[in-house]
């Protein structure tokens, strides 16, 4: 099982040396989420300063740009890393979409489907495969002079993920994604049985990435530090009708109802109280510093290719290098079997 995280980037100025730290902790992949910085930016830094490390976004706002500029930024990142990006992609909801972004929004698992498969008529015609003749619903790309060509991959194609709740964005990935990266607002309970079924078959070589939000401390004042960093996100999260399905899955359903009708009024500061603990403790990965690697393997094991832990609302100043080791050693552990 590959270890990720994903961090909370301040826009370029020392991404490179918050990436090298994540290498140096031990982490396979490290990837950036857009919300008030560009995903991308701080990934060519992150490129500079890194050998072996996985680079991506996770994730990025689809919706809000074209095929050919998320082909574009995806083969120069791919460059960049020498062969190590994931482009991993998500929708975003409506308001974001129409009232931040000024871009159109309609039936987003068919766009998702057609958008990703229009960058790979793109990365088709770079590499010479075929001409660019892409026709489609959402999306048409049928103009590709010599001086607008990059020419062919010369580190092949960056891996293309796309991050899914509902069970119809789940299943383009599984349908035409290399990944799908599901959100942290998510039981073991829903992954089984709302993820897992509408992903169905897939390909040999898919990644599966389920993303923990941890609140972990090493006494007992840090960790319920991270528990209301936690309580908070995740009252932020479940006003959001696409992920009430989890709630209703805890038997919780009237907690959305409630914290969507305080979003609409703007008191995110009187969300926070509303989630109690039992709900904290079945979405987030809760425990102490010393066995929070073990909790975050019971949630995952027989499920995810890999497992991506964060914790945005309050990052660990050491990048949970610690919790890195501990997974590592288990895994391995796992992986030995027991002695003969």
């Amino acid at each position: 099982m590959q270890l990720f995280t994903t961090v909370p980037v301040g826009g370029v100025p020392g991404a490179g040396q918050l990436f090298s730290e994540l290498e140096a902790a031990g982490y396979d992949g490290a990837f950036t989420y857009e919300t008030s910085h560009d995903p991308f930016l701080p990934l060519v830094a992150a490129a500079e300063r890194t050998t072996t490390l996985r680079l991506g976004t996770g994730v990025a706002i689809a919706f809000a740009r074209t095929p050919m500029v998320l082909a574009m930024v995806g083969r120069d990142l791919q460059d960049a890393s020498r062969g190590r990006f994931t482009l991993g992609l998500g929708s975003q909801i409506r308001p974001h979409i129409t009232r931040r972004y000024s871009m159109p929004w309609s039936r987003p698992a068919a766009r998702m489907r057609e958008l990703v498969l229009a960058i790979r008529a793109i990365w088709d015609a770079w590499d010479g495969t075929a001409p660019l003749d892409f026709r489609g619903e959402f999306y048409t790309h049928t103009l590709m002079t010599p001086v607008f060509n990059p020419g062919p991959h010369q580190f092949g194609r960056a891996r293309l993920h796309v991050a899914g709740v509902g069970p119809k964005m789940v299943a383009v990935a599984g349908g035409v994604g290399d990944g799908l990266v599901t959100h942290p607002f998510a039981t073991r309970q829903s992954l089984e049985q709302l993820v897992l079924p509408a992903l169905g078959h897939t390909p040999p070589g898919f990644e599966l990435v389920v993303v923990c939000m941890v609140a972990t401390g090493a006494t007992g004042a840090d960790l319920d530090a991270s528990v209301e960093a936690a309580r908070g996100q995740l009252a932020f999260y479940g006003s959001t009708p696409a992920y009430a399905p989890v709630l209703d899955l805890l038997g919780r359903g009237d907690l959305h109802q409630r914290l969507n009708a305080l979003s609409k009024e703007g008191r995110w500061d009187d969300m926070t109280a509303l989630v109690p603990d039992d709900v904290v403790e079945s979405i987030a990965v809760v425990g102490r510093r010393d066995e929070i690697a073990g909790l975050v393997l019971e949630r995952v094991s027989g499920i995810a290719d890999a497992v991506s832990i964060e914790c945005t609302r309050r990052p660990d100043p050491t990048h949970f290098a610690d919790v890195v080791a501990d997974l590592r050693a288990r895994l391995a552990g796992a992986t030995a079997g027991p002695p003969q």
